[in-house]
């Protein structure tokens, strides 16, 4: 998949899409090696900055134009766009128009930066910009140039609110222009969400678009009347801009997505129950191994044969070797690795899996292969049916189909060879509009868990009596409500953002900027919304931020640690 300007005329047809060609052992380890010379990185601003005069020398010839005559001008940009594609002096007329129509209609105008920015995703590429430099309002330059020339745009984020927020900010901008804008969220019926994909800019999320793209394939894989006279949901794949690139391209990239049916498991509440107990009786070491990093885990020869002991006087499906080995290392793993308020809560009677790079509830996603039955046996809960999948795609298969991709994050420099060797991404970094003032302290290390907990505790009794708001990532939801437990001991007032408050995230994470507020968070639930700070908070040193624990992922640490510093 090349990521190049996509032509307007290639994104007509029944439905556009790019074939998912997967590439080989040979390309992708090529693609590995190359990948730090072709990615511009940080060096290819230079190449950018070209768009900025263009666009630059169209601004005092907009300033004294009337809303008619703007209006006027992206009329005659949709026919120069859709017949000469992005020409560079073309996609400076448009960006230098959309900037002025924002400045009108927003009262913010585009900075220099956020052109090159623009013109970085409009090439095929990821921006990598700052937290707080803006990527919002930098995602309407590709989108609207491309919807000026025809092309359909998906502007993608990872949740339905930061889709319905962006989607409302952005749309004067787009009305000025002529464009019609719509969104499609998981809270809509089918015919709503089909209307906001006719649109030329639909705002969505990561979830949403892949799940009506696989909803739309399984019609057209049925023939004639088994379609049942539906029509199809999505106008095929032909730019995508994704926010949070990083987060949806390379933690989520293998995450299934499947439409299933649930099946009758109550006949397996006994079977589950009993491979549970087999594998509580097993001893580590002597009958099975375990790699926790990797989640990975074996039965020795000596397991084998101990199962085998234990299994075959039961009769049934137990006499089977390969079942019964299979359904008591499924329990084990289940036992091992699957820790409450970690990797998944229980919540009105069931089991939700909490997303360990966001932690955020993932409430409609199940494991495959008996282990989500596995982990509600275990926790008492109601067992499920296991899931009849009818169709399935991952995320890096489902975005390796856009004919166009783009995207925009504040973190990407560390995984640049995998966007290369997977989507042929290259990543751009586009410097901020005004040098970052963030100061960084050095770490604390401590031989106890409990001095760690002591030690943050009694940093934030400082800052806040000092009226600094203080946000504490955390890696896991029982590590920020055990936090909370100590706060509360020491009389400190605060609030928790974890996969349990999830439906409140965009308020807490808003008031996290204020004076003397203390949030603790885990990881980054909250990514996206912005921590405004009052005038006060500001001349005292701004928001302070504590990382509980480094991240074995130093792109994450440096997704908390972005929220201060923010412009």
């Amino acid at each position: 998949m090349r990521a190049v300007p996509l032509h307007p005329s290639a994104a007509f047809g029944v439905y556009p899409q790019r074939d998912d060609a997967q590439p080989g052992w040979l390309e992708r380890s090529a693609e590995a090696l190359v990948a730090p010379i072709r990615n511009p990185g940080r060096t290819s601003y230079r190449r950018l900055t070209g768009i900025i005069d263009l666009a630059n020398r169209q601004g005092p010839g907009l300033t004294a134009k009337s809303d008619g005559e703007l209006a006027e001008l992206a009329r005659g940009l949709r026919f120069r766009l859709k017949r000469s594609g992005f020409a560079p002096p073309l996609v400076g007329e448009a960006f230098a128009l959309i900037r002025e129509v924002a400045g009108r209609r927003l009262g913010i105008r585009h900075f220099d930066v956020q052109l090159a920015g623009g013109w970085a995703m409009l090439s095929g590429m990821i921006a990598e910009m700052e937290t707080g430099e803006g990527k919002t309002l930098t995602a309407t330059l590709p989108a609207c140039t491309a919807a000026l020339a025809g092309i359909p745009v998906h502007v993608i984020t990872v949740n339905d609110y930061l889709a319905r927020r962006d989607a409302e900010w952005m749309q004067p901008v787009y009305e000025a222009l002529g464009l019609t804008l719509g969104t499609a969220l998981a809270d809509m019926d089918t015919d709503s969400r089909r209307e906001a994909y006719a649109c030329d800019v639909t705002y969505s999320t990561n979830k949403q678009v892949a799940f009506d793209y696989l909803r739309d394939r399984i019609l057209l894989a049925l023939k004639g009347e088994e379609a049942g006279g539906e029509r199809l949901i999505m106008r095929g794949l032909c730019f995508g801009i994704v926010d949070e690139a990083d987060s949806v391209l390379v933690d989520e990239a293998v995450t299934p997505l499947i439409i299933s049916k649930a099946g009758d498991a109550g006949h397996k509440q006994e079977i589950f129950q009993r491979a549970l107990r087999l594998a509580a009786g097993l001893e580590q070491g002597a009958d099975f191994s375990v790699d926790p990093r990797r989640r990975e885990l074996e039965l020795t020869e000596q397991g084998k044969v101990r199962l085998m002991g234990l299994g075959d006087p039961l009769g049934g499906l137990w006499r089977n070797v390969r079942y019964r080995e299979e359904l008591v290392s499924q329990a084990l793993r289940a036992l091992r690795f699957y820790v409450r308020d970690k990797h998944y809560l229980v919540q009105d009677g069931k089991v939700k899996i909490v997303d360990e790079f966001t932690g955020r509830l993932m409430a409609d996603r199940s494991w495959e292969h008996g282990l989500h039955q596995l982990i509600e046996v275990k926790e008492g809960c109601e067992i499920t049916g296991e899931q009849e999948a009818v169709g399935r795609i991952s995320y890096q298969r489902f975005f390796r189909r856009y004919m166009m991709l783009a995207g925009m994050t504040g973190t990407a420099r560390e995984v640049a060879r995998e966007l290369r060797s997977v989507y042929r991404l290259s990543v751009a970094s586009i410097p901020p509009n005004r040098p970052v003032r963030r100061v960084g302290m050095p770490d604390g290390l401590f031989a106890t868990e409990a001095q760690k907990w002591a030690a943050i505790v009694e940093r934030l009794e400082v800052l806040h009596a000092a009226g600094r708001p203080v946000l504490v990532g955390t890696r896991s939801v029982a590590a920020s409500e055990h936090l909370a437990e100590l706060l509360e001991g020491a009389g400190l007032p605060h609030r928790v953002l974890n996969a349990r408050q999830d439906e409140y995230e965009a308020e807490i994470i808003a008031q996290a900027g204020q004076p003397g507020q203390i949030t603790v968070a885990t990881n980054m639930a909250g990514r996206g919304t912005d921590i405004k700070l009052p005038s006060e908070v500001v001349e005292h040193g701004g928001l302070h931020v504590i990382a509980s624990e480094r991240h074995a992922a130093r792109r994450i640490d440096r997704q908390l640690f972005g929220r201060c510093g923010r412009q």
